[in-house]
């Protein structure tokens, strides 16, 4: 894993969505969200990220550190934490009963952290320092919401896979600007389990979905538009500067 991070930390990005996809798609496709050994495999796998992170000191790197500024420099995230809420906006319902609600609210918490950190933190930091800023956020972005079109194996509908597709890649530009522009993770690490988490308590129904769906959308595009304006994590730039430097050389 070192030497391929070493050699191309891009190719390093794909493995660990390659691994996530081979291990989680088959296991929710056959025994579902609320199954301990979709709980388990989730586990491991990000044992293993955060591992990583830990031992080769990466946490600076890859967000899991505070953010830079104060909390009203991202007006205090507000637009994220309502639209955090959006899979209750119909009405609360468990999806399992007992334990079962159980191991599926740990895997979806599980999920937010595995897939922040691999779309955000590996993939993004890894095209940040190849490609201008707006291709690096936009391939993380839409990659992450094309993503979603892999639940069509794990037995989801069509329809209801492009509208999770669309959704997806607004709550992709939106976690990507955020860690872009504060250097750190975690909040978009505990927003997107929380999002994930209600969706195990929700009462769908085709009109709050609807809404909820236009409105993260909105809300996304004029929170990304508010973030652009703000000054970049130093981090970043420091990056940035040190790579032209040694392309230069």
């Amino acid at each position: 894993m070192k030497k391929l991070y070493e050699k191309s930390d891009l190719s390093f990005a794909i493995l660990w969505i390659i691994i996530y996809c081979v291990v989680s798609i088959p296991i929710r496709g056959s025994l579902g969200d609320e199954s301990p050994v979709m709980t388990a495999a989730l586990a491991v796998i990000a044992a293993g990220l955060f591992a990583f992170v830990k031992k080769f000191h990466l946490e600076e790197k890859y967000g899991l550190v505070k953010w830079h500024g104060t909390a009203g420099d991202y007006l205090f995230f507000i637009p994220m934490l309502i639209l955090m809420t959006g899979n209750l906006w119909g009405g609360i319902k468990l999806s399992y009963e007992g334990m079962a609600q159980v191991f599926a609210v740990i895997s979806m918490l599980l999920i937010g952290f595995i897939e922040e950190m691999i779309f955000r933190g590996l993939l993004f930091r890894s095209l940040l320092n190849r490609d201008p800023v707006p291709a690096a956020v936009s391939i993380s972005a839409v990659t992450f919401g094309i993503g979603h079109i892999v639940n069509l194996l794990a037995g989801q509908g069509g329809m209801e896979t492009v509208v999770q597709v669309f959704f997806a890649v607004a709550w992709g530009y939106l976690f990507t600007f955020v860690f872009y522009k504060s250097g750190s993770l975690w909040m978009c690490i505990i927003v997107h389990g929380l999002v994930d988490v209600f969706s195990k308590f929700a009462a769908f129904n085709n009109q709050s979905e609807n809404i909820y769906v236009v409105s993260t959308i909105i809300i996304s595009i004029l929170y990304c538009i508010y973030l652009s304006r703000k000054p970049t994590a130093l981090k970043y730039e420091l990056d940035i500067l040190l790579k032209n430097q040694q392309n230069e050389k």
